[in-house]
């Protein structure tokens, strides 16, 4: 990953270059799942992108994060490619979990990315234990949890802040607010105006910012890696921001109205942040332009990659899966190999 400093000119650009990136990358996700290319679900991160690239800018290199069955924005803010991933979605040898994970399920652990998890509320006990991790090996690392509004009644959630104050862990609790859990306003979730009240049952800071606006979040989450990287435990930052598609792709969305989007779509993140930069001279309407063109034909290579990829063997199936030998699944493995992945009858017999 390359640490963004979005206080620069070249950081600004580059922020601006991975949000334009998660927009065009989880837009083709969406036409392709539509469209019958891609197996499983897909959950788009389009509306979100400022908060998955403020937060991760905020990052060391080294740092951790952990991710919700939304990670395709976070995976590309923490500096993941793009192109590896849709071999993922496509359920390729090449992807980033061998075709094994798709879309729910991207990590790459050597880049800081834990993984993303269609359990809803994982990443908050993950990203402490990963935080415990460094604090017991005294490394200057801090994990990041990503996590939704619907997350937030989570026992889980609530047990692995709870440890994380305790132990003043190297935590930072990201709550992306997108205004839903599922199809229920958060409103009808929660008994409190912001959800950062949360923190104040921890004793810890909470802060609410502009889940919009990529400089906002930015700078809360500078402050709590400073904070946490001191030894001062963990900050939890609710960023209030909005999904532009359904909770999932083929949503049919009965709970809101195309007005209520709209009025979300007026203050788009992307465009703000053109706004201002091309107000600043950092970049030019034709810059953006050709940025985003350049974007756009980089995510129509990585499809067309994907499809030409080859199916992982399905003699590994089960690896990379278990932290010890399994003897029954190595004899399984071992028979499908012999069979050249054809796979056996109840009897035992090869196909």
């Amino acid at each position: 990953m390359v640490v963004i400093d979005i206080e620069t000119e070249d950081g600004q650009r580059e922020a601006l270059r991975r949000m334009l990136t998660i927009r065009s990358f989880d837009t083709m996700a969406g036409e392709l799942f539509a469209d019958g290319e891609l197996p499983g679900f897909v959950h788009l991160y389009v509306g979100e992108e400022a908060v998955g690239v403020g937060a991760c800018s905020a990052l060391e290199e080294n740092d951790y994060i952990t991710s919700t069955h939304r990670g395709h924005g976070h995976c590309i803010a923490k500096g993941l490619d793009p192109t590896v991933m849709m071999s993922e979605l496509y359920g390729k040898a090449d992807g980033y979990c061998n075709g094994k994970g798709g879309s729910m399920h991207i990590a790459d652990v050597d880049a800081g990315m834990l993984g993303a998890n269609g359990i809803v509320g994982a990443g908050p006990p993950l990203a402490t234990g990963a935080a415990l991790t460094s604090h017991l090996k005294g490394e200057d690392t801090v994990a990041l949890a990503f996590f939704g509004d619907g997350a937030v009644a989570q026992g889980q959630v609530h047990e692995a802040i709870n440890i994380a104050a305790t132990w003043d862990l190297p935590a930072i609790f990201v709550v992306e607010n997108n205004q839903y859990g599922e199809a229920t306003p958060v409103e009808k979730q929660h008994n409190v105006q912001n959800l950062s009240e949360t923190a104040e049952a921890y004793n810890i800071p909470g802060f609410t910012v502009d889940g919009m606006d990529v400089t906002a979040v930015f700078e809360a989450v500078k402050e709590a890696r400073k904070r946490a990287a001191d030894g001062q435990g963990p900050t939890f930052i609710e960023a209030e921001t909005y999904r532009y598609h359904g909770h999932f792709e083929g949503d049919q969305q009965p709970y809101r109205t195309e007005e209520d989007v709209n009025i979300w779509k007026d203050r788009d993140a992307i465009e703000t942040f053109k706004g201002r930069l091309v107000e600043a001279g950092v970049i030019t309407e034709s810059e953006f332009d050709e940025m985003k063109a350049e974007i756009d034909e980089q995510i129509e290579d990585a499809v067309a990659d994907a499809k030409e990829a080859p199916y992982p063997d399905p003699s590994e199936a089960y690896e990379d899966m278990f932290n010890a030998t399994v003897p029954e699944i190595s004899e399984f493995s071992t028979q499908m190999r012999a069979d050249g992945g054809r796979g056996r009858t109840d009897g035992g017999e090869s196909k």
